[in-house]
């Protein structure tokens, strides 16, 4: 399947992004958003995706696709290939725009939600074609971080996951299939487990908000950014490699280390200690400014990623080297 034109139904934060990856990426695609700042909240998301784009490779890219607002969910899915629903977190929401769309997108359109954590079988449940409805979960900035999980209702079809996986391929992705439909799916579990285990470091007085960031981000955040946990655990191990790590540090799991278990109650005084230091560490930067910072960072760490190993790439480079040959492979097919 050639994806030539989209839909991204919501112009937030994600949907914005999908929008521009869309764009960036050669394909057209229709808006909606009723939120009366849509249009200037997807410019920036825009403006932002476009310079990151810039910056990221000198392949040559695509003629840009073109991005029309549009007044109704009907109106922007009436020819789409791909709709990327990207509305609030709400089941009863959700299921109501998948029913619109359902009813109004060619019977040949994928059906994508970027849901971060609702069940994609809850979703697809009031529609008439739910063969057609996964979950596609990205992860911010859409425009630039590869992945995007994709997740299968009960309904949902095999011909439909792997038209999705060659759909998410053609805008530069890397598309993994969750194997069960689980609440958050992979990505989010993780996260939410670091998330809980920070909030009472907080809470606890251990550290700062800016403290634990940077332990993250001179430590094991560079490990993972290239190698993820197992390979990373692996190298620990030794020239015995993984099992001799699960041996030595395996007894440590029954150790009182952490809190997973138990979450501290978000309250006032909570909320505003961790607001406070928040402000104290970034509040000099804009939120545009701080994505900026953050698009640089990831841009130059996936060209580092893609000159690994002598060129060939390694991890979200080497995803990186193959876009780019796509591109190149394009250009001198057409010319």
């Amino acid at each position: 399947m050639i994806v030539k034109q989209t839909a991204a139904i919501g112009g937030g934060v994600i949907g914005g992004a999908w929008a521009a990856r869309f764009v960036l990426n050669g394909l057209d695609c229709k808006i909606f958003d009723p939120h009366p700042d849509a249009q200037r909240i997807v410019g920036e998301v825009m403006d932002n995706a476009t310079r990151a784009f810039d910056l990221l490779t000198d392949a040559p890219k695509p003629t840009p696709g073109l991005l029309t607002f549009v007044d109704s969910i009907e109106e922007a899915v009436e020819d789409a290939d791909l709709i990327q629903e990207s509305v609030p977190e709400r089941l009863e929401l959700k299921q109501k725009v998948h029913m619109q769309i359902d009813t109004a997108a060619p019977e040949s359109a994928l059906v994508g939600s970027s849901t971060s954590g609702l069940l994609p079988t809850d979703i697809q449940a009031k529609m008439m074609a739910p063969d057609r409805m996964f979950v596609a979960h990205p992860y911010n900035p859409v425009y630039l971080l590869p992945l995007v999980e994709i997740v299968g209702g009960a309904q949902t079809s095999t011909e439909t996951i792997d038209r999705a996986h060659g759909a998410y391929t053609q805008i530069g992705m890397k598309p993994i299939t969750i194997r069960k439909e689980i609440d958050a799916f992979v990505g989010d579990r993780l996260l939410e487990a670091v998330w809980r285990e920070a909030l009472w470091l907080i809470k606890d007085n251990v550290c700062t908000t800016e403290e634990l960031d940077n332990i993250m981000r001179y430590s094991f955040g560079m490990r993972w950014a290239q190698m993820g946990l197992f390979e990373t655990y692996r190298i620990a191990g030794g020239e015995a490699g993984m099992r001799h790590f699960i041996e030595q540090f395996g007894p440590t799991l029954s150790m009182p280390w952490t809190k997973l278990m138990n979450v501290p109650e978000l309250d006032d005084a909570l909320i505003d200690k961790i607001a406070s230091q928040s402000d104290a560490q970034s509040g000099m930067h804009s939120i545009r400014e701080l994505e900026q910072i953050r698009d640089e960072n990831l841009v130059g760490f996936m060209q580092v990623l893609a000159n690994s190993r002598g060129g060939e790439g390694w991890g979200a480079g080497k995803l990186l080297k193959d876009y780019e040959m796509r591109l190149k492979a394009k250009v001198a097919n057409d010319g």
